[in-house]
């Protein structure tokens, strides 16, 4: 909040001393405001506590992501370590959630689909890694309400605005839901994008098992968007994660030339 100074000066101040003025009854004074009250702490921001399976496996999937897809994550220091946060990213393979936590020392929540929540021991493993469920091709007006008490209550949620994997390792057209949780949540958006998950997973292929393949990750600086209205607001992350992708590939095509030479 902004606040305001009042400044005042004297008028004996502005008067010539070598000029005799006749004194002028002193006005009344208004009474003295009431002391304002002690302003109320701020509520510090939550720390979500992390599951001890999240941790384990998250423990566990980094040497091998290192080994397996040479990982490599750029701009980890740009996630708000606590506080609710949205980090908005492409969507290559099924791999993506796995590699966008383990490399993040932050929890992460997921969407995952509510048939994969129908057997009721694979559901309670997948609740305790933060998925929950979403109906797809529906208005899941529950799944919406769950995204934005998790964020006020401090989670950081990974969300894929495209609404499914691509088909060619290319950002697909924008969804609108994003837009809706971004403004009913207000709170910071991170972008962030993957490449080469799709090379090592890709969708429509028939590939049983993701194969070995270099995967990068970039996320940018955190972002206030919920002002913005739907359109303007959906076009503003297309382009900035197209924009993302595109710079991501270009260093890594010099980084790949400077090693050759």
């Amino acid at each position: 909040m902004t606040g305001s100074v009042a400044g005042y000066v004297r008028m004996n101040d502005l008067e010539n001393p070598s000029i005799s003025r006749k004194s002028a009854p002193e006005p009344a004074r208004a009474p003295a405001p009431a002391p304002a009250p002690p302003a109320s702490p701020a509520e510090p921001v939550r720390e979500v506590p992390e599951p001890w399976i999240y941790s384990f496996g998250r423990i566990a999937a980094r040497p091998f992501s290192d080994l397996w897809f040479d990982l490599k994550v750029y701009g980890v220091h740009k996630v708000p370590m606590r506080g609710g946060v949205l980090i908005v990213s492409n969507h290559q393979s099924f791999l993506d959630p796995m590699l966008f936590a383990c490399k993040l020392p932050r929890p992460l929540s997921f969407f995952a689909k509510s048939e994969l929540f129908e057997n009721k021991f694979f559901g309670a493993f997948i609740r305790s890694l933060n998925a929950f469920p979403v109906r797809q091709g529906e208005g899941d007006i529950g799944a919406v309400k769950e995204v934005i008490r998790r964020l006020q209550e401090g989670h950081a949620l990974n969300v894929y605005p495209e609404g499914s994997r691509t088909f060619n390792g290319e950002i697909d057209k924008m969804q609108p839901g994003v837009g809706l949780m971004i403004r009913r949540a207000q709170v910071p958006v991170v972008p962030a994008v993957i490449d080469g998950s799709f090379q090592s997973w890709p969708r429509g292929s028939g590939q049983k098992i993701f194969k070995p393949h270099p995967i990068r990750i970039v996320f940018g600086d955190p972002v206030e968007l919920h002002h913005l209205r739907g359109p303007h607001l959906i076009e503003r992350i297309g382009n900035t994660l197209n924009t993302m992708l595109k710079d991501l590939r270009e260093r890594e095509r010099e980084r790949n030339n400077a090693r050759r030479r």
